[in-house]
């Protein structure tokens, strides 16, 4: 059975092939999302953003790009049997919607402590929740008796080159649309987004800049980019719920090899970055999808020498499901 392990090529999980691949299966189904720009965000940068809008991708978020890849990949035999995965947040509501759109079971693994937005949207779309335990090892096990219980097949959130290549696909549009981008900045979690952007566009275009953006409170991206191995840390705190996991066996290489820096900020940067994005975007984004504005507007972005000759910059606003309850908690303390 295919696990979603396979490599793309012989060095990374997916490459540029794939990706084009993943585009020609899924493009029927996915928004190709807008791309924003303010002037006034302009002015404050002190160069031209674009933002890439995947907070009006189905499902609210870019994991509708792997979920629905993954989904269309499998053949009849494996489709009927379902698709199970654990996820605390946007992928549990996208794959729950590409079962849904392809008429198969979808049983979502959900820690206790997921926000109830995301919860809300796996159960619109379809998705069984199964609870567990907020730890990785409750969700690993919970999953894995699905698995043996249901005969479903295993798709996970970004340690997977289905996911990868579908995610990759983002990179394809901005591309063809604005040639001329030289500066990508992608929120980093487990891996999985980052690592089909950086993929794709750097095929395309070896010279372009792949910048990280994490929050100081999950920074365990920029410390295992520092430390040369992957790092996990034994807790998080950030407010970007998104952001917490850590990288993967397939996605590491990949962050370790084409991400070209990790920019961290902390969550009070984050939320600014969303009142932008409210106030001038006119955009409702989530945590995570605002840090690459927060990035790009830092100290250690603007006062950095290596970026002052990123002049076409474009964000990845990655997703727009608030739980809004913790959005008045966090404006409420500022």
């Amino acid at each position: 059975m295919d696990t979603g392990k396979g490599n793309g090529s012989d060095q990374y999980a997916s490459d540029l092939s794939s990706i084009k691949e993943a585009h020609e299966r899924i493009k029927s189904v996915i928004h190709n999302t807008p791309v924003f720009s303010s002037d006034t965000l302009n002015v404050m940068a002190g160069r031209r953003l674009l933002f890439k809008c995947e907070c009006f991708q189905k499902g609210g978020a870019f994991k509708f790009r792997g979920a629905s890849n993954a989904v269309l990949s499998l053949d009849e035999e494996q489709a009927a049997k379902g698709v199970v995965t654990h996820s605390s947040g946007n992928h549990a509501a996208a794959l729950s919607l590409a079962a849904q759109m392809r008429g198969i079971p979808a049983y979502i693994v959900v820690p206790s402590n997921a926000p109830k937005c995301k919860v809300k949207n796996v159960i619109r779309y379809g998705g069984e929740v199964i609870w567990c335990e907020p730890t990785f090892e409750s969700r690993q096990v919970t999953a894995d008796k699905v698995q043996q219980d249901t005969g479903a097949v295993l798709i996970h959130p970004y340690n997977d080159s289905r996911i990868i290549s579908g995610q990759g696909t983002i990179s394809l549009e901005l591309l063809e649309q604005f040639p001329e981008i030289d500066t990508l900045i992608v929120p980093i979690s487990g891996g999985g987004l980052i690592s089909g952007v950086a993929l794709a566009a750097k095929s395309i275009n070896p010279s372009i800049r792949v910048l990280a953006a994490e929050p100081v409170g999950a920074n365990d991206a920029a410390l295992s980019k520092e430390k040369g191995r992957v790092v996990t840390l034994p807790q998080t705190n950030t407010i970007a719920d998104g952001l917490r996991a850590f990288l993967g066996d397939l996605t590491w290489p990949i962050v370790r090899d084409l991400v070209d820096a990790v920019i961290t900020v902390d969550d009070k940067e984050i939320v600014e970055a969303m009142k932008l994005c409210y106030e001038i975007l006119k955009v409702a984004v989530e945590p995570s999808g605002a840090i690459g504005l927060a990035a790009v507007l830092s100290d250690s972005f603007q006062q950095n020498p290596l970026w002052a000759d990123c002049k076409h910059v474009a964000i990845i606003v990655s997703g727009g499901n608030i739980d809004l309850d913790v959005l008045w908690e966090a404006l409420s303390k500022r």
